[in-house]
């Protein structure tokens, strides 16, 4: 086999076979085939695509690069989520737990944060201690007798989509479907969950702006999962506005435990029940959505979901008092608001910007380097559709520089539009997409 050969097959839009995708992943991992031939490939691929067979073949030859999590050990059907990313997005501290409490075990391999905020891994280092660097067999264990255990990523999981994706970032081969959905299933996949239900975000803070897009990524994910044997479900949520009011590390666990109280926002409850109501059905725990939501809503109630989030965080050598007296974690040393300069409603929000202006206040990595400030970021308090008059407050923002103080305020202010007009707000769930099609909510 040549890799000459096979880019001249998908140039000329020809069907690759499923040894000839794995000789690619193989060789471009091995270093055996070099980066300008892989360019070319990719390039072949954006311009006449793969069709769901290939995109499969693509992500089984990813996962199947590096290490595969075996997670036999596990009794029950183990439960993951991923998101493909947004603003003030904190689920999984929300829904690992009222999963958890029911008995259903969720083993999770998170990553850290590149952008505007921490990632779940930097979240969870908001509590002294914790660590995310247990070992495997503590990791089963923690799973077996709590239901619950998250993990940063080893560094050999995937590694050919480590290599493809930093090759796509210079090659402007990012934006294409397949190659989008394998990068993010090869990891689901080598993570070794049975369930794998996946939070597609659409809007102006999600990577992929429209719903038609973000349903056709959700449908070739949820096509790959089901070749590869698991039980796949996708969620398409909101992103024209964050999820939540809290943007940044310790504001989000805040958020987070207080969802779990009953006492969060409804965007973010919504959101994470939706998501976890898939992992019940998909687990055969609940018969359908309804009931699934019931189980969960209870979890809230009798606060079962919030002592599981506790048991989880000293589990892996965490302080857990913050989680009881939220006023235990670290505050930024300025606090400022930032104010309406008309009045109006609130008609547009650059998500996107919002993020930005986290990162600006210390919150997010600019580079892998970067440290995050977990004290930083912001409250909002007017979204979509709300009315708002001339000074009243927008957000709040906290810092510990003055100087990245002004540059944020600046920033989120040009993140709110203002109109005469009240738009609809938008929903919470846009869809639901399952190996059986699209549901249009």
């Amino acid at each position: 086999m040549k890799m000459y050969d096979l880019i001249h097959k998908k140039k000329n839009k020809e069907r690759l076979a499923a040894e000839e995708i794995e000789f690619i992943v193989q060789g471009f991992t091995n270093g055996s085939i070099p980066d300008y031939q892989m360019s070319a490939f990719l390039m072949a691929v954006c311009l006449n695509g793969m069709d769901h067979e290939e995109t499969a073949a693509l992500t089984v030859a990813m996962a199947h690069s590096g290490d595969m999590l075996d997670l036999s050990q596990i009794q029950g059907v183990k439960v993951d989520k991923h998101s493909t990313g947004g603003v003030g997005d904190k689920t999984s501290l929300v829904l690992g737990p009222m999963v958890a409490a029911l008995g259903i075990p969720v083993a999770k391999m998170s990553g850290r944060g590149l952008g505007h905020t921490g990632g779940t891994i930097d979240k969870l280092e908001s509590f002294p201690g914790f660590s995310t660097t247990i070992t495997a067999e503590q990791f089963i264990h923690n799973v077996n007798m709590i239901k619950m255990a998250i993990v940063g990523q080893t560094a050999n999981l995937a590694p050919a989509d480590k290599k493809i994706y930093a090759l796509r970032d210079v090659t402007a081969t990012v934006d294409n479907i397949s190659l989008i959905a394998s990068s993010i299933m090869s990891k689901k996949i080598a993570s070794g969950s049975d369930v794998i239900v996946l939070d597609v975000k659409t809007g102006s803070g999600a990577f992929m702006k429209s719903l038609e897009d973000s349903i056709d990524l959700a449908q070739e994910m949820v096509q790959i999962g089901t070749i590869a044997g698991r039980k796949t479900f996708a969620v398409i949520t909101d992103m024209n506005q964050p999820l939540g009011n809290a943007v940044g590390n310790n504001l989000e666990v805040i958020e987070a435990i207080d969802t779990l109280n009953g006492e969060g926002p409804k965007d973010l409850f919504e959101v994470s029940v939706t998501l976890a109501s898939y992992m019940l059905v998909g687990a055969e725990i609940a018969k359908d959505v309804e009931e699934a939501r019931d189980m969960l809503k209870k979890t809230i109630e009798d606060k079962s979901a919030l002592n599981k989030f506790a048991q989880f965080i000293k589990a892996q050598g965490g302080n857990t008092d913050s989680i009881f007296h939220t006023e235990l974690f670290d505050k930024a040393s300025l606090a400022e608001e930032v104010t309406a300069p008309t009045d109006g409603y609130i008609t547009y929000i650059h998500t996107d910007e919002v993020g930005m202006t986290s990162l600006i206040l210390g919150g997010g990595r600019e580079t892998k380097e970067s440290v995050i400030d977990l004290s930083v970021g912001l409250k909002i308090h007017k979204k979509l559709g709300d009315s708002v008059v001339k000074g009243e407050s927008l957000a709040t923002l906290y810092a510990n520089d003055s100087n990245k103080m002004k540059e944020a305020k600046q920033r989120l202010l040009d993140a709110y539009v203002i109109g005469d007009n009240k738009p609809e707000k938008p929903k919470y769930v846009y869809a639901i997409v399952t190996k059986d099609g699209v549901q249009r909510l």
